[in-house]
């Protein structure tokens, strides 16, 4: 459902691009609320989400799918953890569907969907991995990479049951809004893949706004 935000950019109390192909990692405290803005469109960002308290506890697809009975994640939709605790709820969302079952790109996967020779470009779970390194206070390890919320992209179902990596439905300035029930860390890799349309084959930057709880 597309539903507009209230805040105001001018007033949040954090805000950083992030550029095509890499991470960014932060902590949320409940209540407080992250805006991730398409800037140029059709931009997937890949997202995983841990309980900031107890980081084996993280964002569940099966839960959350089966708790809103709907496949697409939208406003209103209750993001839940893999023990089927509210993490966070989507605000607002002006793109009106978030895909969260096609998961992040592989060099594996690349293989599998494009060719053999697509292994060595660089990937969502690359940068996932990279970023459990580079920060380890955080108490994370690959091990830990799990579901993934792909905000932007569009995966639909088709008849047969199967995925379909179609066209996005973003356009420069959408964005999506989460207002944390939970102290999360949120986890990004801004998608660098080149060889499905996801993202019109041109991986651009998106930005990341908090604001912080209460009015």
């Amino acid at each position: 459902m597309i539903m507009e935000s209230p805040l105001d950019p001018a007033y949040a109390r954090y805000r950083k691009v992030v550029p095509a192909g890499e991470y960014w990692i932060h902590v949320l405290r409940q209540g407080e609320t992250l805006r991730i803005l398409d800037l140029e469109g059709n931009q997937a960002a890949d997202t995983l989400f841990f309980n900031a308290d107890d980081p084996a506890e993280h964002y569940s697809a099966p839960d959350t799918i089966r708790e809103q009975g709907n496949l697409y994640l939208t406003t209103g939709t209750v993001l839940m953890s893999d023990l089927c605790r509210p993490m966070l709820t989507i605000a607002a969302d002006t793109v009106g569907r978030h895909d969260t079952l096609g998961g992040a790109c592989a060099t594996e996967s690349n293989t599998v969907r494009y060719a053999l020779e697509k292994k060595c470009m660089h990937a969502c779970r690359d940068s996932f991995v990279l970023a459990v390194i580079d920060n380890d206070q955080y108490g994370l390890t690959k091990r830990d990479i799990a579901h993934n919320i792909n905000f932007f992209m569009n995966v639909p179902v088709t008849p047969d049951g199967g995925l379909d990596f179609a066209d996005g439905l973003s356009a420069p300035g959408k964005y999506v809004e989460l207002v944390a029930e939970m102290n999360v860390i949120a986890l990004i890799s801004n998608c660098p893949q080149l060889n499905n349309p996801c993202n019109a084959y041109n991986p651009t930057p998106v930005e990341v706004l908090i604001w912080g709880a209460g009015p």
